[in-house]
């Protein structure tokens, strides 16, 4: 009878055992799946021209159409709304904050070391170009392990 209250036992704990791992590996895909969320939006801002200063030789990124890019591409891959709260379906389910957006434009001297203590991230551009910085939180399965939460770094430089 001992044996058979062991086994039993044993069984629960090997599969609590593997529902966390499980819920690690899903953590683990989220945080790939928003990272590349977050290039592909500073890369799709970093090729938003601003057509008027180009006219005058003068290489530039607007920064209307660069915020506005960021956001599609974050809807888009992240399946959020326009308030970025996770549509039904999402694989996330709290709002993700954009908490850094930088246009590094032809003001500054290339090359660029753009530095954001509060985040721990530094990058440096060779032309105008575009930081972004996203807040994520992955809800556990389990109520008793606290979210996970990232700070989802990105940025990229315009190609012409």
């Amino acid at each position: 009878m001992a044996k058979l209250v062991f086994s039993v036992l044993m069984i629960v704990i090997w599969w609590m055992l593997h529902a966390l791992q499980v819920d690690e590996e899903i953590a683990m895909g989220t945080v790939h799946d928003a990272k590349r969320a977050v290039d592909r939006a500073a890369h799709a801002a970093a090729q938003q021209l601003d057509r008027s200063k180009l006219e005058m030789g003068v290489v530039s990124i607007q920064s209307d159409l660069a915020e506005g890019a960021i956001l599609a591409y974050l809807q888009q891959n992240l399946s959020l709304d326009t308030e970025l709260h996770p549509l039904p379906g999402s694989f996330l389910r709290e709002a993700v904050e954009v908490k850094a957006f930088e246009i590094i434009n032809e003001e500054e001297v290339f090359p660029f070391t753009y530095r954001n203590p509060l985040y721990s991230y530094e990058v440096t551009l060779d032309r105008p170009g575009v930081v972004l910085i996203v807040h994520v939180k992955y809800p556990r399965l389990f109520g008793v392990l606290d979210p996970v939460e990232w700070d989802l770094k990105g940025s990229a430089e315009l190609v012409f």
